[in-house]
């Protein structure tokens, strides 16, 4: 996988609103890091800068020893997750598991692998020739993450993925996340549950968009930055 490092990143909007402000950040290969805050602070505006959705006013962003800043966010390798699933209503949960392998010309025998090893993962192996209807709220995510995980990313980025989930579905979310870090890859994640920031290695608070406060797994650590 590969760790990922932003160098003096800033967001300024044409209408002149300053959504970032020279976010240094370094994100180890493995780890799981979370992002927090107020709503309009910059996070999820940070979020989209690191998967290419936003575009950077200055500085960097590099994953591995790769500079991505101006890349595509087809050429970043990184997957992303987002609160509103955003599945193929009429493809069963094959299909969406398989569409994104499918429009990179995977060989058929291939797509087939990394479908079932991400349904395994993700226990959904009993759902796939279900359509997104019949599945409930959590089952959707888990599919959303599942579909992120087929594709091997080096990066998964999730904005807000338990938002529209009930408590057990968010604790399962949980889980899987703190699981996916666990196993080497890097996750970041735009979060307001204090649960899921605790589970994280690292939570970046960010105010104004300027990150405030670094604090480490368990709390045993704080960094403070300028601001």
């Amino acid at each position: 996988m590969a760790a990922v490092t932003l160098k003096g990143v800033r967001k300024v909007y044409s209408n002149g609103h300053v959504a970032v402000e020279g976010a240094d950040v370094a994100i180890g290969d493995g780890e799981l890091m979370v992002l927090v805050g107020p709503s309009g602070c910059g996070k999820s505006t940070l979020l989209r800068m690191v998967a290419g959705l936003e575009e950077v006013t200055a500085g960097s962003i590099l994953i591995g020893n790769r500079d991505v800043t101006q890349l595509e966010p087809r050429d970043r390798d990184i997957a992303m997750v987002f609160q509103s699933y955003a599945l193929y209503p009429h493809m069963t949960v094959e299909e969406n598991l398989g569409f994104g392998l499918k429009l990179r010309n995977k060989p058929t025998e291939e797509i087939a692998k990394l479908v079932k090893e991400a349904a395994q993962v993700l226990d959904l192996t009993s759902m796939m020739e279900r359509l997104p209807k019949q599945l409930s709220g959590g089952q959707r995510q888990r599919v959303a993450l599942a579909r992120a995980l087929a594709n091997k990313p080096e990066i998964i980025v999730a904005d807000e993925p338990t938002g529209n989930l009930d408590v057990a579905s968010t604790q399962q979310v949980f889980g899987i996340l703190r699981g996916i870090a666990d196993n080497g890859q890097t996750v970041v994640v735009v979060t307001h549950d204090a649960a899921l920031a605790a589970r994280a290695d690292r939570r970046i608070h960010i105010v104004d968009g300027k990150i405030a406060e670094t604090t480490f797994r368990g709390g045993e650590q704080r960094q403070r930055q300028g601001r």
